[in-house]
């Protein structure tokens, strides 16, 4: 029987980028998931205080060299790699100077949320769906972390939904307390747009704030999982009302709860675990 094959899409990853529980998470969940023997890629974005001489990061030429088109405007895509060898996995970073070479992640020194945080996160998110399909690898699960991915559900379930790259695939939204109160530009949905996509299908991201965000991936998500404690009731509620299976892995040290969801998509059995 062929290996399930999952794709990691975060915005930070241990010991690349450490700035919440996603780093520990994303660090150890694909490693354990490959010891038992699933297929797994993982996504970030090379954020300009990623030291690649460090990291031993390099160019991968045949993947880079795309376009990725925001609000009409075409942005180069380059594609970085970088091993961690005690776990024999690979990182895949999408870089673009514009949007990612900054000595601040999300916020500037004085604490603002960057102008073009809408148009980063549709960079990245479609960047990411983009490289796969270069890769030839098509995921049976897309595991989503953080709010930078949070286009990637509507993407996968919308203007990919025909491509054989992701026609099958299940998308997963791990949630943490990870709250914020920036706001996105008012355009972010308009922005986000793509392909033949209908305005409509990202209505839900139309505040373009932290509920706004999540809300519209949950939309387009087949499963959520709880990966930290105190996340904001809020959004608790939102994943109440969605009626979304929902899998506890809040005291999952040995990530069984991950693996028996991941092993529930691939026999097309989901059910609520809490």
């Amino acid at each position: 029987m062929a290996k399930t094959k999952i794709l990691y899409i975060t915005h930070e990853m241990s010991p690349f980028l450490e700035l919440s529980k996603i780093s520990e998470i994303t660090r150890e969940l694909p490693q354990a998931m490959q010891e038992k023997g699933f297929e797994i890629r993982i996504l970030m974005p090379r954020f300009g205080n990623i030291n690649e001489r460090r990291n031993r990061l390099h160019e991968v030429i045949r993947l880079s060299g795309m376009n990725i088109v925001v609000d009409n405007n075409d942005n180069p895509l380059i594609i970085k790699v970088a091993s961690i060898p005690a776990a024999r996995m690979q990182v895949y970073f999408l870089d673009n100077e514009e949007y990612f070479q900054r000595k601040h992640i999300f916020t500037d020194k004085e604490g603002k949320f960057f102008k073009d945080n809408d148009e980063r996160a549709i960079f990245f998110c479609k960047g990411a769906l983009e490289t796969v399909k270069k890769l030839g690898w098509s995921p049976d699960v897309v595991h989503c972390h953080g709010w930078m991915t949070s286009l990637v559900p509507a993407y996968v379930k919308t203007a990919y939904k025909d491509d054989p790259t992701f026609k099958d695939t299940k998308i997963i939204y791990s949630l943490y307390a990870d709250k914020f109160e920036h706001t996105l530009n008012e355009r972010f949905a308009d922005k986000a747009v793509i392909g033949n996509m209908d305005a409509s299908a990202l209505s839900s991201y139309d505040s373009a704030d932290y509920y706004g965000l999540y809300r519209g991936a949950l939309h387009y998500t087949d499963a959520i999982v709880l990966s930290e404690e105190n996340i904001d009731e809020k959004l608790l509620n939102i994943v109440k009302n969605s009626e979304i299976p929902v899998t506890d892995c809040r005291n999952d040290a040995e990530f069984e709860n991950y693996s028996n969801l991941y092993e529930q998509f691939s026999n097309e059995e989901l059910e609520t675990v809490a």
